[in-house]
Formats: C-alpha cells, sequence, structure tokens
C-alpha cells in the first residue's frame, strides 16, 4: 500500500504504498507466544491503511485461540527495521507487510522467509496478476515468499471546491483534459497558483514517484546495475520545474502537516494511486464530497502495492499463514476495496458487481470499481531491483532539500546521482 510514495502512504495506503504478524505474547518475536490454552498471539506491522480493523475482530472471533495485534508503523522504518531482524535473526514478526519498491530487496533473501508454496500457495498462482505473482518469487521460482494483497494502479485526486474558486472545470472528463501531460499539468498548476497564492500540489517526492513509475526503467535494470540518466532524470527534472514553479506545499507525506493538509487545503491535488483513497478518507473525513478523481497525466502507471510474508524466525508459521490466507480471500479483498480503496491482486474479482459497479461517495461517486481496474490490468511493471527502496528515498532526499532551499536546484541533480550511487555501492 507505501506506500513508495512513502503506499506505497499506498499505504496508500496503501499504500498505498508493510504488515508484520508476530507471535509473541511478550511482543518479542522469536518467543513461543502459545499459552498452555493453546492461545496464540500475532502481531501484524504495517504502514497506512491495510483495512485490517475490522477484520481483526472477524477472525478473532471465528478463531477465538488467535490475538492480533495490529502495529502500524512510518513506511520506510517499517521496512529497515525488518532487514535489521533478519540480519541479527531474531525479532522478526510472524508475518511481514513489504511493499513492491522493497520485493526485490527481500526475494532475494528468500531463505529467510517460510516458502509458502510449501504450504499450499501454489494454488494462488492462476487467480493473481501473473506479474504480481513473480514479483515475490524467488530468482529460480522455487521460493515464493509472499502474497499479494493489493496493486497500485494511478489517478490524480483533487479537490472540487478548490478548483472551482481557481476558476478551473471540476468535473472530471474536463480536468483530465487539462493536463495530458506532465508540461500541461505544471502549467495548470501555475495558473492555480496564480489565481489563489496557495500551492498546488503536496510534495515534489509525490510527483517525482508517480512520474518515475511511467517510464520503461527505473532505478534500476534487470541486471541491478544503476540507471539514473533514464527514468529517473525524467522524473526528477519534473519534479524540479514543479518546485521551481512555486506548486510544491512541501509536506513530508505521512507525517501531521501533511494530513493536515488534506483538510485545510494546503493543497488542491496528488497522486492518487488506489491505496491513497483511504487514507484520505480517514484523515479528513469532513472533506467527503469535495473530491473526484481525474486521470493521470501521461498515461496510466503503478504505484505501490503489497505482500503479506511469513519470516521463518516465526514461532507459529501455520497459524500465521492461515491469516494470510484468509486475508487475501476475496470477501475479505473486497471489503478492503470498498472500505479504503485498496485494489485487489486477483484480476477476477475486478468483474464482481461488488467491485465493478462501486463508486466511491466520498470522492464524489468516482466509479472506482472502473478506474482502477482498468489500469491495474494494462500495467507493465517496472523492474524495481534489490536497492530500490533506498536509492529512492536518498533520492527523495534530494528533493527535499531542494524544497527547503538548502540546495540550490542547479546542484540537485548531480548530489541525486551521488546519493543514488551511494546507495547502489554499500
Amino acid at each position: 500500500m507505501k506506500r513508495s510514495w512513502t503506499r506505497w502512504a499506498r499505504a496508500v495506503a496503501a499504500g498505498t504504498v508493510g504488515l508484520a504478524l508476530v507471535a509473541a505474547c511478550s511482543g518479542k518475536s522469536g518467543q513461543d507466544s502459545g499459552a498452555a490454552d493453546g492461545q496464540v498471539t500475532l502481531k501484524i506491522n504495517f504502514w497506512g491503511d491495510f483495512g485490517l480493523q475490522d477484520l481483526k475482530t472477524k477472525y478473532e472471533a471465528a478463531n477465538p485461540n488467535v490475538k492480533i495485534q495490529l502495529n502500524s508503523g512510518e513506511y520506510n522504518a517499517q521496512h529497515e527495521d525488518l532487514q535489521k531482524k533478519l540480519v541479527a535473526g531474531s525479532g522478526a514478526p510472524d508475518i511481514a507487510a513489504i511493499d513492491e519498491g522493497f520485493m526485490v530487496q527481500f526475494r532475494s533473501q528468500s531463505d529467510k522467509f517460510v516458502n509458502l508454496l510449501d504450504k499450499g500457495a501454489g494454488e494462488y498462482e492462476s487467480k493473481y496478476l501473473p506479474w504480481k505473482w513473480k514479483q515475490s518469487l524467488s530468482a529460480d521460482g522455487k521460493t515464493q515468499i509472499g502474497l499479494g494483497t493489493d496493486v497500485g494502479g494511478l489517478a490524480m485526486c483533487y479537490r472540487t471546491d478548490l478548483f472551482k474558486a481557481a476558476g478551473l472545470p471540476t468535473a472530471p472528463d474536463q480536468v483530465s483534459a487539462l493536463w495530458p501531460t506532465w508540461d500541461r499539468f505544471i502549467e495548470v498548476g501555475r495558473q492555480y497558483t496564480g489565481k489563489t497564492n496557495k500551492k498546488f500540489i503536496d510534495a515534489g517526492s509525490n510527483l517525482f514517484n508517480p512520474i518515475l513509475g511511467q517510464q520503461p526503467v527505473g532505478f534500476y535494470n534487470e541486471q541491478d546495475q544503476l540507471q539514473m540518466e533514464q527514468g529517473p532524470k525524467v522524473a526528477f527534472d519534473y519534479t524540479i520545474k514543479a518546485i521551481q514553479a512555486g506548486l510544491s506545499a512541501n509536506l513530508a507525506t505521512f507525517q501531521a502537516d501533511w494530513d493536515k493538509g488534506f483538510t485545510s487545503g494546503s493543497f488542491a491535488v496528488l497522486a492518487c494511486p488506489a491505496w491513497m483513497l483511504g487514507h484520505i478518507k480517514d484523515t479528513a473525513p469532513g472533506t467527503e464530497g469535495k473530491w473526484d478523481i481525474a486521470a493521470v497525466p501521461g498515461g496510466g502507471g503503478n504505484w505501490g502495492g503489497s505482500f503479506l510474508t511469513v519470516p521463518k524466525q516465526s514461532k507459529h508459521a501455520d497459524e500465521a499463514y492461515k491469516l494470510v490466507e484468509w486475508l487475501v480471500q476475496p470477501e475479505q479483498q473486497i471489503e478492503i476495496f470498498k472500505k479504503v480503496g485498496n485494489l485487489p491482486s486477483q484480476p477476477a474479482l475486478y468483474s464482481d458487481p461488488a467491485i465493478a459497479d462501486f463508486k466511491n461517495p466520498f470522492f464524489t461517486n468516482a466509479p472506482v470499481g472502473q478506474i482502477f481496474p482498468k489500469m491495474a490490468q494494462g500495467l507493465t511493471p517496472q523492474y524495481l531491483g534489490k536497492k530500490n527502496g533506498p536509492t529512492r528515498v536518498a533520492v527523495e532526499n534530494v528533493l527535499i532539500r531542494v524544497q527547503n532551499k538548502t540546495l540550490k536546484p542547479e546542484a540537485a541533480w548531480a548530489e541525486a546521482v551521488k546519493e543514488a550511487e551511494k546507495v547502489s555501492t554499500s
């Protein structure tokens, strides 16, 4: 779901842009949390909104021997913590959610995860989008470390009331026609800021990531060689252009000021993978009916999408897998979609009336059951590389420095390349 904005946060988040279930009554994984009465505690680590609160209650009611602890954290921090625990050999959760941006890094350590094929997960291969199933499969094809929860897809969410006040159209088809390209998007942003003296977008990084997601090659090619002069340069240049035009509110994603911005009108538009819908609804409930969804400039693309994995450190791998398997069943996937917007990874569900006919009342009854599945089915995702996650963070940090005016725009690209190379060679 984080989120790679930072799901994908999606987580979406959703992402939107991780989930992790840790077996330990004491809260420490690696200890046996099974009590004398057979009680098992499973802790879930995640970011953003995975739609788990109601499902936790439902699962515990049907499985009285299981208690679930929901542990929500920051997108990058959850992945970094999981890596540390895997290296240390202890402390990892029973179930860890991993975003697509970090998946190659973790599937390259498949020996540290339970092979879900040994648990019978092979029966689900035909149910998933083929590329989604392969994303969490080891290079030799023998170990499946995760079952996919959601995929991102891309659209643009915008505040209709703020657009109206700026003299811009508010109908989705008219708004989509405003920005067929990112150049036109930036020009519309200039018009908006000139008319209102307010910022147009939330953050430069949240422009960089969707543009990068549309490029044929991201940070790395399939030989894990850094490719900064290809897709990253395109996305970086557009982002710097938007920052220099004064469009960015310079808000750190998934932080308090960013959340307040959804309500205060600090920005009018942001890139919206499916998992982002839940975050907007949860963060700014008072803005219901003030949002709508338009097409993303430059066509489709993907941003985020997550997986549920079971680290081998788990003392309750069977119970953990049982929960993972339950969470990816159609009933739960449809409930999550309707509640927080996360689009299932199983294309057969897209024709289910519960999804196909669903219009989101919070977003002016936008036909989200048509918008996001159409994008997901036409995707050709990038190869993201073993060090994609930390490389993205390094480049985002450079953009943040430009926004904070501690780094001059003309020096930013050389600095981004330098920081990315540090990560790629570490």
